[in-house]
């Protein structure tokens, strides 16, 4: 890879040689020399080995003074410094074919450097930060806290001074976007004017800090960084539920739990002692990664990419790092080589989450997740069920002489009997084994079906055959399964479907677009039934909320009551009454059909590729639970008692001892009773909730394989968790697994975590980290614009026990902070882009942050926190252009009601499609781990504030309540607009602006009536029909105006 040097780092080179003469200031290798290597010679001569040329390594000093090509103190004698000024094309370097050139500045420098002694020091942040003196500075009255002597130090050097401090108003709103992310309430901006106390403002401070908001907006910023989103990402993109994990992070922050913690229950929740749910919640950390479960792929090569993504994922947040440029090869700038990477890996590589992801939102390891309200009910009948079933092993144990008693003088009668019969309408073993006939027995007949799609495989039980069917193909009975919307019906049998998105199991169903009847199909590991009359007016679906393996055996049985509700269908797979999600609930009319009842398809060439059958049983009622419980086992059972004592093996008297404790025995079957009812309440009370993605050990020690170019298949040497040779070593006491690697990122000896976390908030509040290349803090990565700030900033956090909140208090209650925003020429030319601090950070708005601030401006906002993902308007076909067929995240539905005004972090994040009117106004798209935003500026980004129906619909939405509650003269009512969207009240002048383009508007409108009624109807909310049309109209377009102000769209 090829990276270019920032040019900051070219700058400070030439500000640090401004003079050649011998005032000069004395060169430093950081800071003067390694950019100058680093661009120019370390691609040749740098850290990776493969790469190398003639051996020389040029990174580290040892390397080279042992090489020659410097000798300290005479740069007539070293060799680099003679190639450097060559004028011979074939001696010079950098080589002429690598179209480097060095100015005549650098190459002075690196001559002087040599004569200084050619000094090599270890790059600046992988040495341990050192608490700086406090800066001596002229203006002592400006400083509010430490951070503005290093900030006024570095000014009064430039020869400048701060700018004025910002008016109140516009602190205020600073604050709130900045702590936040909305605009501050009409009411609190009152309140912190009118507040005349000496410490007003950092009572202000104080309150926002309190505030919800303020999780939401720290949470955010850290979503970008764990790409959360809500798909997984590959193939068909569909539907993860991921958003316990973003609530955990918004509860934690708005808890101020310390960022140690932060860090240790995410990489690490699961490990902890005796770690609670909420702590194995935040471990979904390092499952927000993108998975698939596309067909064909290899295993093997996607665990690799997952640990991949892990690894790189957690270098960056907490090492800044870019730790992805020695996948392949040794880093070409940093000293981290592959060994390094793949070491770091076997952290990560250990989980026993599978490669696919089965296209499911829950793809195992999982953990239910109950809603709040309802957690201690929930844990005390988890303990109740744990208890029970203990009582219920206890008596397993204590039953055998009971059983063997039984035993002696069971009959196979005996157990027939409780095989259900009544009802039975038809029915087929489907065990042949051979050609192409099978029997069914339909109303006590048996009637012969010959089919050329039936083939044969091994059933559910080694010794017997089952059906298997074509999928071109169908087994066909015209009179078999017609049942009407009012009659209960049964039907199951064994089945096995195979690994295949969907297709029917069994069909008595019309054809297209009715679909009129019923059938049971298989969908993405999930058993579905339908009872049709329309699809989808007058219909019911119903959809297993649990997912289950393709390729295994399953009994699967269906009851219905005849009651035309999604309710009165129940679901049992392997006997267990499975929790339903209802898709679609609104029958109302006839389902019976003319079509027949089909095996293995719904429509002639619609059925699963090979789905095998066997024991098809269908009934005229609704069995009851323990008779299903009983038809999977009923007929081997008896079969078993039948035989002779001596030839039954210990195995098959298990599986009789398990049918008799669960059948016969009292004293079980009354605890199973029990266990029954807890476990139905539990679940309940799980189905209210949500689950979590975690992370969950393998039992063995974890390790990797170093990869040849990055190549799955191509393993090279096996290694051992280990942390990167150039950083400091574990401590010998701690676990190499997640757990020890998260205590020793945490550890006072390491120098990167704290400066690379403080430098990330620096940047949420300044706009632009102190090191603005955020996600590099190596050698490519620009230099600190104020290095003894950073290491005083890291230093502190620690002293402060990763007090998040403090950290912030401290940095906006800076007069750095503070400051005014106003610039002048002689700040544009001597701190053009601000990173000297000689004013208030100015900057566009992020994308969620617009959309919330016209919400909460307009007063739509619904500032309800957490809970599971929304859909707000969405330009239509958006999710169909990228999604296949059968993705359940194809079909783009918008919400309604509240959902449409909630928080934007609470938008639904399809990973192929992020939201347009987001990603628009450069919202990462979550796919992979993103610590730093772009902020770019097009004509398409006003298009969205200008067009979309959010923002128009505010923009009415805030029109009616100046309109009602703003006073009935136009200035009073534009002063509440005014107040609202920037947080003071215009100026005479710009009133005069505003009220023309008002008025103008006002008389189109008046004139155009149906226009007006068009404008004002956008969006889910209704207009106030006792307001007038044409001034409501009016209104919208002008404070619609106003919301594009920069003003506004800036903080």
């Amino acid at each position: 890879m090829s990276l270019k040097i920032p040019a900051l780092a070219t700058l400070v080179v030439l500000g640090s040689y401004a003079g050649l003469g011998a005032a000069a200031v004395p060169l430093e290798y950081n800071r003067d020399i390694r950019p100058i290597l680093a661009e120019n010679c370390f691609p040749c001569h740098g850290p990776d080995s493969a790469a190398r040329k003639a051996g020389l390594r040029l990174d580290r000093g040892e390397d080279a003074l042992k090489a020659g090509v410097f000798v300290p103190g005479k740069p007539g004698e070293s060799h680099l410094i003679e190639r450097v000024f060559s004028a011979d094309a074939k001696q010079v370097m950098p080589p002429v074919k690598t179209h480097k050139v060095l100015t005549a500045v650098q190459k002075e420098v690196l001559k002087r450097w040599v004569a200084e002694g050619a000094g090599y020091q270890l790059h600046w942040s992988f040495l341990l930060p050192k608490k700086p003196v406090l800066p001596q500075v002229k203006n002592n009255a400006w400083v509010r806290n430490p951070i503005d002597r290093f900030i006024l130090a570095g000014l009064e050097k430039a020869g400048l001074s701060p700018a004025a401090e910002a008016s109140k108003e516009t602190l205020a709103r600073r604050l709130s976007l900045d702590l936040t992310g909305l605009p501050p309430g009409s009411s609190m901006l009152k309140e912190f004017l009118a507040d005349t106390r000496p410490d007003a403002y950092e009572r202000f401070v104080d309150k926002l800090l309190e505030s919800p908001a303020w999780g939401e907006q720290r949470g955010r910023y850290w979503l970008d960084a764990a790409r959360y989103a809500d798909t997984h990402g590959i193939h068909f993109d569909n539907f993860r539920e991921m958003w316990s994990y973003r609530d955990w992070v918004i509860q934690a922050l708005n808890a101020n739990m310390p960022f140690d913690q932060f860090t240790l229950e995410q990489l690490a929740g699961d490990l902890l002692p005796q770690a609670t749910l909420d702590q194995k919640i935040a471990t979904g950390f390092n499952r927000c990664n993108i998975t698939t479960n596309e067909g064909g792929a290899i295993s093997e090569e996607y665990l690799v990419l997952y640990t991949r993504d892990r690894t790189e994922t957690v270098s960056q947040v907490w090492l800044g790092l870019t730790f992805n440029c020695a996948v392949c090869h040794d880093h070409k700038f940093d000293p981290l080589s592959t060994k390094d990477f793949y070491s770091l890996s076997a952290f990560f590589n250990n989980t026993t989450q599978g490669a696919m992801d089965g296209n499911i939102k829950d793809t195992p390891p999982i953990l239910p997740v109950p809603q709040r309200k309802d957690l201690p009910l929930w844990q005390a009948k988890v303990r109740d069920l744990e208890e029970l079933n203990k009582r219920l092993e206890e008596r397993k144990v204590k039953s055998k002489g009971d059983f063997d008693k039984w035993l002696c003088t069971a009959k196979a009668d005996a157990l027939m009997d409780k095989f259900p019969t009544k009802g039975l309408v038809a029915s087929a073993k489907l065990q042949e084994g051979k050609g192409q006939k099978i029997t069914f027995k339909v109303n006590g007949q048996d009637r012969v079906i010959d089919s050329p799609d039936i083939a044969w495989a091994k059933a559910a039980e080694p010794e017997e055959k089952a059906l298997q069917v074509n999928k071109s193909g169908a087994i066909t009975l015209d009179d078999v399964g017609d049942f009407e919307r009012d009659q209960p019906f049964s039907f199951g049998a064994w089945v096995l479907a195979p690994r295949q998105p969907y297709g029917p199991f069994f069909a008595r169903m019309d054809v297209p677009p009715a679909f009129q009847g019923w059938d049971f199909w298989y969908e993405n590991g999930k058993f579905g039934m339908n009872l049709i009359s329309s699809w989808n007016g007058s219909a019911i679906k119903v959809l297993t909320k649990a997912g289950f393996n393709p390729n295994v055996w399953h009994h699967a049985f269906v009851t219905y009551d005849g009651s035309s509700k999604a309710e009165g269908i129940k679901v049992y797979v392997n006997g267990v009454p499975q929790i339903m999600e209802i898709v679609n609930n609104n029958l109302t009319a006839s389902t019976r059909t003319k079509a027949p009842f089909r095996l293995g398809s719904r429509q002639a060439g619609d059925g699963l590729q090979r789905a095998t059958f066997h024991d098809l049983r269908i009934y005229n009622r609704a069995l009851a639970v323990e008779e299903v419980a009983a038809l999977g086992p009923a007929g081997k059972l008896a079969a078993l008692i039948a035989k002779p004592a001596a030839q039954r093996t210990p195995a098959e008297n298990n599986q009789l001892f398990d049918w008799w404790i669960s059948t016969l025995d009292e004293s079980s079957i009354e605890l199973a009773k029990k266990s029954a009812q807890l476990d139905r309440e539990e679940k309940q009370l799980r189905s209210l909730g949500t689950v979590a993605h975690v992370m969950n050990e393998k039992p063995e020690t974890a390790m990797a394989f170093i990869l040849q170019r990055g190549e799955y298949d191509r393993r090279k040497d096996k290694v051992s968790p280990f942390t990167p040779q150039v950083l400091p070593a574990m401590a010998k006491d701690l676990p190499r697994n997640r757990l020890g690697f998260a205590k020793w990122l945490l550890s006072p000896e390491h120098p990167l975590t704290s400066r690379v976390t403080v430098n990330r908030f620096w940047q949420e509040i300044f706009g632009q980290g102190l090191v603005r290349t955020t996600g590099d803090f190596g050698v490519t990565g620009e230099l600190p614009s104020h290095p003894e700030l950073l290491d005083w900033l890291a230093l502190e956090f620690q002293a402060q026990k990763w007090d998040i909140k403090k950290f912030f208090k401290m940095l906006v209650t800076s007069a750095a902070y503070r400051q005014s925003a106003q610039i002048s020429p002689e700040k544009l030319a001597k701190d053009l882009d601000n990173r000297l601090l000689s004013r208030g950070a100015r900057y566009r708005l992020d994308a969620e942050v617009i959309r919330d601030y016209a919400l909460a401006s307009s007063g739509l906002l619904v500032r309800k926190v957490g809970g599971p993902s929304v859909r707000p308007y969405q330009p239509p076909g958006v999710w169909e252009a990228v999604a296949m067929i059968g993705s359940n995240t194809r079909d783009y539905k918008t919400d309604i009601g509240e959902n449409l005004y909630r928080r934007s972090m609470y938008t639904f994040w399809k990973r192929a499609a992020p939201p347009a009117s987001m990603e628009i106004l450069n919202a990462p798209n979550r796919e992979t781990c993103a610590v730093r935003r772009e902020r770019t500026n097009t004509p398409l980004q006003a298009l969205v504030t200008l067009n979309d129906p959010q923002f128009v619909e505010a923009a009415r939405f805030l029109g009616e309540r100046a309109m009602r509650d703003g006073g009935k003269d136009f200035s009073t009512r534009l002063d509440f607009v005014s107040t609202c969207l920037v947080a003071r009240k215009f100026t005479l002048k710009e009133k005069d602006l505003i009220q023309n383009e008002f008025q103008e508007l006002l008389a189109y409108y008046q004139k155009c009536q149906e226009d007006a009624g068009k404008l004002i109807s956008f969006g889910d909310s209704k207009a106030d029909a006792k307001l007038d049309r044409a001034e409501l109209a009016a209104w919208t377009l002008t404070i619609n105006s106003l919301m594009n102000l920069d003003e506004v769209l800036t903080r």
